[in-house]
């Protein structure tokens, strides 16, 4: 027990370190805290220059809320929840393997050290998005995960803020399903997983920020904001009720597993779910609602 104990105090002091570190500009490529703010800002000067909804404010409804959770799930998340219970989960998936004389290089299918530098990018990136686009699609098919991913969907216009409106639960969900695999591929450095990231940080922007994009023929391959404003419709036929355009950065598995639903242009469509006028508008109550009672 001591020794869970022990991952969980060096996670919160190794991480605080990490993140003052990055706001006092100490890291280079790694700086995760100054790369949000600047792919925000650059999103969001494009949402000024080429506006989608012309009457939609910069500042549209929720952008504070939303710049909140921006901040708290990208980096105050992980200080207080993901870290530890990440490291510490780690450690116990190793102690039970240990039980059986295993360990995760049993699992381990590639050495993606081993391979070229663009090659071992693809891979990871490839990996990661198809387990976030099956994990996604489980969100919406439980009503028990739905709860949860309903934070997401209470937005009511979309902006690049939207991207990481998500409830503390989401992440560990995804994080839980995506161990596994990253553990078979295993092999890749920080470096790879901050290209990775940076890109999906970028595009999970783009895909929500009010600009008329759809990549022309790279639509078929990228996730993009007119595809994605279908992800967020409050209407959708009755065949379609759990979900279309699941895709988190690539579009290619919505149109390869026949989720893809573009009908029109959806630049006017309401987004939102069936009953979000009685959702929570504020933070907390937003965090607390998948846990209390329903009828």
């Amino acid at each position: 027990m001591n020794k869970y104990i022990d991952i969980v105090k060096n996670s919160y002091s190794d991480y605080w370190n990490y993140v003052k570190q990055s706001v006092l500009l100490e890291l280079n490529w790694e700086n995760y805290f100054y790369g949000l703010i600047l792919i925000s800002l650059v999103v969001w000067g494009l949402e000024a220059i080429f506006p989608w909804r012309k009457n939609q404010s910069l500042f549209r409804k929720d952008f504070w809320l939303d710049t909140f959770y921006m901040f708290f799930n990208f980096f105050l998340l992980n200080l207080l929840v993901l870290i530890a219970l990440s490291n510490a989960a780690a450690e116990v998936f190793n102690d039970i393997l240990g039980v059986v004389g295993l360990s995760i290089a049993n699992f381990q299918l590639l050495e993606l050290n081993t391979l070229p530098f663009a090659l071992r990018i693809f891979i990871f990136f490839i990996v990661i998005d198809f387990v976030q686009w099956c994990t996604h699609r489980l969100l919406h098919s439980y009503e028990f995960l739905w709860n949860f991913h309903k934070v997401h969907h209470s937005v009511k216009e979309m902006g690049f803020a939207a991207h990481l409106r998500y409830h503390w639960m989401e992440p560990v969900v995804y994080n839980s399903l995506k161990y596994i695999p990253l553990a078979i591929i295993g092999g890749f450095t920080a470096q790879d997983v901050a290209v990775v990231h940076f890109f999906n940080i970028t595009i999970g922007h783009l895909n929500h920020a009010n600009i008329n994009w759809d990549y022309g023929w790279l639509k078929y391959i990228l996730n993009n904001p007119k595809m994605h404003i279908w992800h967020h419709a409050k209407v959708l036929p009755e065949e379609r009720k759990q979900g279309v355009n699941f895709g988190i950065t690539l579009s290619i598995w919505d149109y390869l597993f026949k989720t893809n639903y573009i009908p029109y242009s959806g630049r006017d469509i309401e987004i939102g779910f069936e009953g979000d006028e009685q959702f929570p508008k504020g933070f907390v109550k937003q965090e607390l609602y998948p846990f209390g009672k329903r009828d």
